[in-house]
């Protein structure tokens, strides 16, 4: 636990779709989590009470971010495009923290921006492969698909799926990539059929 002065802003982003967020509850599980570490001696915070969605946003896909602390500072509602991603960099990332989902996010989108290949970043922290800047990962070897053991953030996606038995754990190593066929970028905001998929010969260091 730490006090409200040292502790940092804390981020969920929630699917929204046609006026419903089919897996808030798992997002209040990682809202809860988070509270407790930082802001132990605060009231909980009750996201279903916290949002209300107007109408105007009950028809489509939106992303709901909701920002916090001790308590919701901010909620905010904007249309949603899965970007495509068809290459990403190897980046070394050994001192990038990430445990919790922080509001800042400057660390991981400065890598971001200074990638010189692709479109968007994997990031190497100990010699495994963990997370890209945005999303967990799955990497298909044509048989079953295999999530890092060790990720930078474990997202609400990535465990549903591991309790699914669609994903499995395992540490994966820079140089495991040429077992593997493909990488699937995973997220909150995608489902499984929609997310970007990679051809590992696309995953390099450079172009």
């Amino acid at each position: 636990m730490m006090t409200g002065q040292q502790a940092p802003r804390l981020l969920e982003t929630i699917r929204l779709e046609n006026g419903r967020m089919p897996y808030l509850a798992a997002h209040q599980a990682r809202l809860n989590a988070s509270h407790r570490y930082y802001y132990d001696q605060y009231p909980a915070i009750d996201l279903s009470e916290a949002i209300d969605i107007p109408n105007s946003y009950k028809e489509g896909l939106f992303k709901l971010r909701v920002v916090y602390g001790a308590a919701i500072e901010e909620i905010d509602i904007q249309p949603y495009r899965i970007r495509p991603v068809t290459a990403v960099q190897l980046v070394q990332a050994d001192n990038v923290q990430y445990a919790h989902k922080y509001a800042d996010r400057e660390a991981l989108q400065q890598l971001f921006r200074d990638r010189t290949y692709g479109d968007d970043v994997l990031l190497i922290r100990d010699g495994l492969l963990t997370d890209t800047s945005y999303a967990n990962i799955a990497l298909f070897d044509g048989s079953k698909w295999f999530t890092p053991a060790r990720p930078l953030l474990p997202g609400t996606a990535r465990g549903r799926y591991l309790r699914a038995g669609l994903i499995h754990a395992a540490d994966i190593h820079v140089q495991d990539l040429p077992q593997f066929r493909e990488m699937r970028l995973i997220n909150g905001m995608m489902e499984w059929e929609e997310a970007p998929r990679i051809a590992v010969e696309q995953i390099r260091i450079s172009a």
